[in-house]
């Protein structure tokens, strides 16, 4: 898969498993798991990347005697979950097309 298509994807999964609450790395890669496989050095690289672009805000809580962040979506963020749906029926009516082609 192209890499660059592969991380808006991956950007966009993160996003999702925030979307009803706030979350934290472990749980982020067990909640987008049965879907995609994701590395925790992946997954930190695009926290990151989503924190800059302002798409998240990230808090730091105390839990077990260690910090722990918990990262936050951001309407920014929503709103790239929501262009992603629109985009998504463009790729989707691309793929319909290569499928169709292929059955000939």
């Amino acid at each position: 898969m192209d890499i660059q298509l592969k991380r808006g994807l991956l950007d966009v999964c993160v996003l999702a498993a925030m979307r009803s609450e706030d979350s934290y790395g472990y749980k982020i890669i067990k909640d987008v798991k049965p879907y995609v496989e994701l590395s925790e050095s992946t997954l930190y690289t695009i926290l990151k990347r989503l924190e800059n672009a302002k798409m998240l805000t990230v808090r730091t809580v105390e839990h077990d005697g260690r910090l722990r962040k918990y990262y936050h979506i951001t309407e920014d963020g929503i709103r790239r979950i929501e262009e992603f749906k629109d985009e998504w029926k463009e790729v989707d009516a691309i793929y319909q097309f290569v499928i169709k082609e292929g059955e000939s």
